[in-house]
C-alpha cells in the first residue's frame, strides 16, 4: 500500500500545491525562499490560498459556476475568472456546459468549472501529510504496536466489503474476484498465474496492483502493508506473500498466492499396523 507525496514541502497540512500564473500578464517573481514552500506560500488571504480554496470548493461541492463562487466566496467575479483561468491553466479543473431546461428558452448555456483527475490527485497527496503526521505521532504516544492495530482497523473494512465478492467466487476465481474489487476502489488491480518453478508444480497466481493510494504513508509505516497482506490472507483463503510493493520504490505491488485446494476430497490412506502399510 502506499500514497505518493503530494508536492514538495506540504508538511503538517492539506495545503493544495499550484503552479505560478504562466500566461504573458504574469511578472516573474524574484526567488524568495518563501515563495518556493506551497506550504508557506498558500496562506489564507494571498492568492495561492484563494487559488486553493476555489479548487478545494469545486472538488467538495461539484460542478459550479463562476457567479456562483464569487457569491460563495464574496469575491469579484473579475477576481474569480483570474484564479479559474489560472487552475485551467494547471489542469486543476475543466469546463462543462450546464443542460438548460426547456423552460429557459434560447440563450447562452452557462459554463460550469469541474475538478480534474489531477486536481483530486492534489489534495489526495496533500492528506498524506497529515496522515503520516498524525501515524508519527501516535507511534511516539503508543508505540509501533498501536500503529499495527491501526492498520488492522483500517483494513477490516475493506475486509468486510470484498468477503461477499471474493467468497462467492470458486477457489480457481477468488484471486480475479479480489482483483476486479480493488480496481473498483482506484488499485487498478490484476491477477495471472505466477512464473512457474516446474512442470509439476503448481504455479499459483499473482495478485497485482499498478496504483496504490497510501503508497507515501506506507513508505515509513509498512504496517499498512503488513495488515493488507494479512487480510489477502483471510479473503482467499490462503497462504499469501507480498513480493513487491510501491511504496519501497517498486513499480507495482505483487503478491504471491498459493494454489488453494481446488478438490476437497482426500486421497484414502492406506491401513497401517506397527508402520507397515498393508
Amino acid at each position: 500500500m502506499g500514497l505518493d507525496s503530494a508536492g514538495a514541502g506540504a508538511q503538517g497540512g492539506a495545503v493544495l500545491p499550484a503552479a505560478p500564473d504562466p500566461s504573458p500578464r504574469a511578472r516573474p517573481a524574484p526567488a524568495h525562499p518563501a515563495a518556493a514552500h506551497p506550504a508557506r506560500a498558500a496562506q489564507p488571504g494571498s492568492e495561492r490560498g484563494t487559488r486553493a480554496q476555489i479548487a478545494r470548493l469545486i472538488l467538495e461541492n461539484g460542478p459550479v459556476t463562476a457567479a456562483g463562487l464569487s457569491t460563495r466566496l464574496n469575491l469579484t467575479p473579475a477576481a474569480v475568472r483570474r484564479h479559474l483561468d489560472n487552475l485551467l491553466t494547471d489542469g486543476m479543473i475543466e469546463t462543462r456546459t450546464a443542460r438548460r431546461p426547456a423552460s429557459r428558452g434560447r440563450g447562452r448555456p452557462a459554463k460550469l468549472f469541474a475538478i480534474t483527475d489531477v486536481g483530486r490527485s492534489a489534495f489526495e497527496h496533500a492528506y498524506d501529510d497529515l496522515a503520516t503526521s498524525a501515524l508519527r505521532f501516535l507511534a511516539e504516544a503508543a508505540g509501533p504496536d498501536a500503529v499495527a492495530e491501526f492498520a488492522r482497523r483500517q483494513v477490516a473494512d475493506l475486509e468486510r466489503r470484498y468477503g461477499p465478492v471474493v467468497q462467492g467466487a470458486t477457489p480457481r476465481d477468488r484471486v480475479a474476484a479480489l482483483a476486479e474489487a480493488l480496481s473498483a476502489d482506484g488499485y487498478a488491480a490484476s491477477a495471472s498465474g505466477a512464473p512457474s518453478q516446474g512442470e509439476d508444480a503448481d504455479r499459483g497466481q499473482q495478485l497485482c496492483q499498478h496504483h496504490c493510494p497510501v503508497a507515501h504513508v506506507a513508505a515509513e509505516f509498512p504496517q499498512l502493508c503488513e495488515a493488507e497482506t494479512e487480510a489477502f490472507a483471510r479473503l482467499l483463503g490462503t497462504p499469501v506473500q507480498r513480493l513487491a510493493t510501491i511504496a519501497h520504490g517498486d513499480g507495482i505491488c505483487t503478491t504471491h498466492v498459493t494454489a488453494p485446494a481446488l478438490n476437497t476430497r482426500t486421497t484414502p490412506q492406506p491401513n497401517t499396523i506397527g508402520g507397515i502399510s498393508v
